[in-house]
């Protein structure tokens, strides 16, 4: 059974920074693609930063040069490091997996962890 299990959430002034854990298991989390999607207050969810097995990182403009992806393998974790916060990023923030890389839709989602950030 599949687990992702986000920590790292909270309350934030504008201009701080935040990192989020995501905890898996039940997954060879060494061979899957992780991302992170974020979910803000009326808005759809959209994907925020991505990582595949090999490293490779992407991000959505909205987010670039400020948030950073990466994984621990050997700590079957990713996470996400996000400074220089905006109150635009306020969100649920959720990790997901995918074994193939071209998908377009996560294979599996943790329950989120919710991030507020105070002007």
């Amino acid at each position: 059974q599949v687990q992702l299990v986000e920590s790292g959430g909270g309350l934030v002034w504008a201009g701080g920074s935040l990192r989020l854990s995501c905890a898996a298991s039940g997954i060879f989390f060494s061979l899957n693609h992780m991302g992170w999607y974020r979910q803000a207050p009326g808005k759809q969810r959209e994907l925020v930063a991505s990582i595949t097995s090999g490293g490779s990182t992407n991000y959505a403009d909205s987010v670039k040069g400020r948030f950073t992806i990466s994984r621990d393998n050997a700590k079957n974790t990713l996470y996400l490091q996000k400074n220089s916060l905006k109150p635009e990023d306020t969100a649920i923030y959720y990790c997901t997996t995918k074994r193939i890389q071209a998908a377009t839709i996560p294979d599996d989602w943790g329950k989120g962890t919710r991030v507020t950030v105070s002007s």
